[in-house]
């Protein structure tokens, strides 16, 4: 795993869930994701692009979509 990835989500598990209240061990919603790309709130909004970046590399390893 890259070191920025490591320091990235060493952060806490299931903070993105919370925030946009889907149960932990549900897929969240793209919807839900792009909306919170532009919250007021940093934090969530920083979480939502480590989420969309991390679903590209995901799928670039041949990864569920």
């Amino acid at each position: 795993m890259a070191d920025w990835i490591k320091g990235a989500t060493e952060g806490g598990k299931g903070n993105l869930h919370r925030s946009l209240h889907v149960p932990e061990g549900e897929i969240i919603p793209k919807s839900k994701i792009n909306k919170a790309e532009y919250a007021e709130n940093p934090r969530v909004a920083k979480e939502a692009r480590l989420a969309k970046t991390l679903e590209m590399l995901h799928r670039k390893c041949g990864g569920r979509v």
